[in-house]
């Protein structure tokens, strides 16, 4: 009997010691334009691109301009060769500064949202 109650505690350190790592939360790795830039001419899209594919009816985008106005997208959508890009089509923007304020949801359910800005000279 106790080799049995051993073993039965052999295999559950096993399981627990060799269980996979908890994967980290999504995360925003590359945006056009990039964070903290100066572009000109000023960009008809937005490009937003995270490490993991993107559930589009719970990914929102906005832009605010200096003077605190949003810009709304003409249209968000996911890139069809990329599940991980999300792509706003941007209105002609003037100069100035501008805020991404963003927020998704992935496909594991999880809600991220961040933000960054740039300028358009």
């Amino acid at each position: 009997m106790p080799i049995r109650k051993l073993t039965t505690a052999a295999l559950a350190a096993a399981a627990i010691f060799s269980a996979p790592p908890a994967l980290a939360h999504t995360r925003l790795e590359a945006s056009s334009p990039q964070a903290d830039s100066v572009v000109s001419p000023a960009p008809a899209q937005l490009r937003l691109q995270f490490s993991d594919p993107l559930e589009l009816p719970f990914s929102k985008i906005k832009l605010v301009d200096d003077q605190g106005a949003v810009v709304a997208p003409s249209k968000i959508a996911v890139d069809p060769a990329h599940a991980n890009v999300l792509v706003a089509t941007m209105p002609a923007l003037h100069p100035g500064a501008y805020r991404v304020q963003w927020s998704t949801v992935t496909r594991d359910g999880h809600k991220v949202k961040g933000e960054f800005g740039f300028r358009v000279k």
